[in-house]
């Protein structure tokens, strides 16, 4: 039998079967190269000089080239070299972003947040739902605090802080207004202003405030020229959210924190029997660390909350 054309056996090695550098080897070439200097590549490497040295002459021999000219005190690329400097960049670079991409698929999606125990009891739980339900493979993780966090020494993704309008960060959520509010069966007794001086004030002790118990009070106060305000007892709490459940359980008036209440206004549970409120010149707003944006769930979830903010107050506008 008689078979044309037939190849040697090494012509039909598959390409898997052909040699290539270690891959610490080519990581040294790399460093050298992009520095030209063995010195600079091996601080960067945590290596030796000398080990940094060996390795390239190592990687010459495999390739039976000289990649470098040692010139007195100086490093040049030959051509081969310059060759070899873009196919191990892009190589190492490939190898870099696949195995982040990797690695990220791997990894829990999460996003952390941090607010004020009032806007997390009162604005964020309640709709929560809403964003796990369309990310169901997504950790959400709430900080519910006073203290102003550090994002990136907390690891936190997305802060929304309640901040003087002329001071905020970020997209602004929504500003605040303030009013009394109260049961609708406690209403009965607060017809004017001045029947706030025979009911029950219900106010959070803030700790920069011990001494003023009518702190969230003032901007109302102000607008209707009671500065002197005294209410015949007080009830103080170290959460707001307390102090709005002692107010649906008729127990006194609390300054309502707008938009925050809207639902517990619109189900009746509260009332405002003296009127609109008045503006804090406070506001929500939100803003992102650094690290939010290699995090595709945290840009979402703050994309979410202005969603549901404008959601919110194009509802109250019907």
């Amino acid at each position: 039998m008689r078979i044309e054309n037939a190849k040697p056996a090494s012509a039909a090695l598959p390409q898997s079967a052909v040699d290539l550098p270690p891959l610490e080897l080519l990581r040294s070439f790399e460093a050298a190269a992009r520095r030209l200097s063995f010195t600079l590549a091996a601080t960067e490497l945590h290596l030796t000089q000398s080990a940094v040295s060996r390795q390239i002459q190592q990687l010459e021999a495999s390739l039976g080239v000289l990649l470098f000219e040692r010139r007195h005190r100086a490093l040049v690329l030959t051509e081969a070299g310059g060759v070899m400097q873009r196919a191990v960049t892009d190589s190492l670079e490939r190898l870099r972003d696949a195995t982040a991409r990797v690695r990220a698929g791997s990894a829990p999606r999460q996003v952390a947040i941090t607010t004020t125990p009032g806007f997390a009891s009162l604005w964020l739980i309640p709709r929560l739902a809403r964003f796990t339900g369309s990310h169901p493979q997504v950790d959400v993780r709430v900080s519910a605090t006073l203290e102003v966090l550090d994002l990136e020494r907390s690891r936190v993704d997305v802060a929304v802080r309640l901040m003087p309008v002329s001071r905020g960060k970020g997209p602004a959520l929504f500003e605040e207004s303030v009013v009394p509010l109260c049961s609708p069966a406690l209403a009965k007794s607060l017809r004017k202003p001045a029947d706030l001086a025979n009911l029950t004030l219900l106010t959070v002790e803030y700790p920069d405030h011990s001494e003023a118990p009518t702190i969230d009070w003032e901007p109302w106060l102000k607008v209707m020229g009671l500065h002197d305000l005294r209410m015949k007892s007080t009830l103080r709490f170290t959460q707001y959210a307390d102090a709005v459940g002692a107010a649906v359980a008729g127990q006194g008036v609390v300054i309502g924190r707008l938009p925050l209440l809207r639902e517990l206004m619109r189900e009746g549970r509260l009332v405002a029997p003296l009127g609109e409120g008045a503006a804090s010149q406070r506001g929500y707003f939100v803003e992102t660390s650094r690290r939010a944006a290699g995090n595709r769930d945290a840009l979402e979830f703050a994309q979410w909350l202005r969603e549901e903010a404008e959601e919110a107050e194009a509802a109250q506008r019907a």
